[in-house]
């Protein structure tokens, strides 16, 4: 009775109720798998035959460098070269040790360098009692010279800094008077002088 069928149809049906379609499905995957590493197989496969022949280019160049090396060596200039050598190592150690003793200078200048601006910063701006008072004493001078000179009268000091002559200035008169300052003489004598003149 089965064979009253028609076979292809028989087939057809076998063939459905086998439902083959996931197996293709399954097979045309693996295809491409194998595929992809077949190709990802043969480019690695290249890669490393460039990467053999580069490295094989870069040897034979090591080699022939070598070669050269070899032979161009000399005993002699390597020995010439070894003296040389020690000579600049020597150089270098000597002006190092120099270096060391310069820095060791420097460090106990320094150190005293500290140890005076500490002490000058322990005397303040102004400084300690002698500086202030030599300070005021010169002050004390310059404020009387500038008083003086705003009067017309110049004091002019010897090489050991006394004032030992003055000029005497009248703008009124265009006169001027030189006095030589004796010492003999008390400051209210010169005063009182001075302002005779001015006003003479």
């Amino acid at each position: 009775m089965l064979l009253d069928e028609n076979p292809s149809t028989l087939i057809h049906h076998t063939i459905g109720n086998f439902n083959i379609q996931p197996d293709r499905q399954a097979v045309s995957r693996i295809n491409d798998s194998l595929g992809s590493l077949l190709q990802s197989r043969d480019q690695r496969m290249r890669d490393a035959e460039a990467s053999l022949r580069k490295l094989s280019r870069h040897l034979q160049a090591l080699n022939t460098q070598h070669d050269e090396a070899v032979t161009a060596h000399d005993s002699g200039k390597h020995a010439g070269a070894m003296v040389e050598l020690d000579t600049k190592k020597f150089r270098v150690a000597k002006a190092a040790s120099e270096l060391e003793i310069e820095s060791e200078r420097l460090e106990s200048e320094l150190d005293m360098l500290k140890e005076r601006l500490a002490e000058l910063e322990a005397q303040g701006l102004e400084g300690d009692e002698t500086t202030r008072r030599e300070r005021e004493a010169e002050d004390s001078i310059l404020l009387r010279l500038k008083i003086y000179r705003a009067l017309g009268i110049d004091i002019e000091p010897d090489e050991a800094g006394n004032l030992t002559k003055a000029v005497i200035r009248n703008s009124r008169k265009g006169d001027v008077h030189v006095v030589n300052l004796d010492p003999k003489f008390s400051r209210f004598f010169y005063s009182n002088y001075f302002w005779s003149t001015m006003q003479g």
